[in-house]
């Protein structure tokens, strides 16, 4: 029986419909690769399967660790069915060692370790161009109360050290990533959306020499090539590992 219904959302790498039942989603990823807010596009087949997957597989050792997730099961190897949750408009970017925005934006050298990890939220607004945001805008906006936004960070905090331990089992170094968070139907907070190559900066651990050798969107960003091969390089690894 086909369980998928109307088009609900559909975002730059994932389309969302309605399910039989009302408390869950079937998510649809797509192929399509975007990057600088969508201003740079292109279609690489086999890309959405990739993160699918690697999603899955992902967010499967959160659950084992007490992290609540919205993923609930793998339909196919494009789809997962996962619990409705309203979005919270917010983008948290966690950095462990200093690279990208951060460099641009502060006096701190792009490779720097950090001491501690960073935590940055984005408003998430297309059209405003995802903007760094503080607590006190945060407040202002009524956004989200002050008790939920730091159960989200905490919750952060939390996700890193899982998978900073488990990308290295795989020799991977998580350089940083970005996670959102929603509400389900009983107003508790979950993490939503995916967690992917095109969300986490993951350096290759295995590279003899200095050379940062990204395994990641960068490839696409930096037209460095390889994308596919670096994402299945990824899968192929957590399969092994699991």
């Amino acid at each position: 029986m086909n369980d998928k219904h109307e088009l609900i959302y559909e975002g730059k790498a994932k389309k969302v419909f309605s399910h039989n039942d009302a408390d869950k989603v079937v998510i649809e990823f797509k192929d399509d690769a975007t990057a600088f807010n969508a201003l740079k596009k292109a279609k690489f087949e086999g890309k959405g399967k990739l993160n699918c997957l690697i999603s899955a597989r992902i967010f499967e050792i959160l659950t084992k660790n007490s992290i609540p997730t919205h993923f609930l099961e793998l339909k196919n190897e494009y789809t997962m069915i996962a619990k409705k949750i309203k979005i919270i408009p917010l983008e948290i970017v966690l950095r462990n060692t200093a690279y990208g925005s951060l460099c641009k934006q502060t006096s701190i050298k792009s490779g720097t370790v950090l001491a501690k990890p960073l935590i940055d939220i984005y408003f998430k607004d297309d059209e405003l161009n995802d903007p760094l945001i503080t607590k006190d805008r945060i407040a202002l906006m009524n956004i989200i109360s002050s008790k939920d936004l730091e159960l989200i960070i905490d919750l952060t905090i939390k996700i890193n050290e899982i998978l900073k331990k488990f990308f290295k089992n795989i020799k991977l170094q998580l350089v940083d990533f970005k996670l959102e968070f929603g509400y389900d139907f009983q107003n508790n907070i979950l993490l939503g959306d995916e967690i992917s190559p095109d969300n986490c900066r993951l350096w290759d651990l295995n590279q003899k020499s200095d050379t940062i050798v990204s395994l990641d969107k960068d490839r696409f960003r930096n037209d460095l090539g390889g994308l596919i091969e670096a994402y299945s390089e990824i899968n192929q690894r957590i399969n092994n590992f699991i």
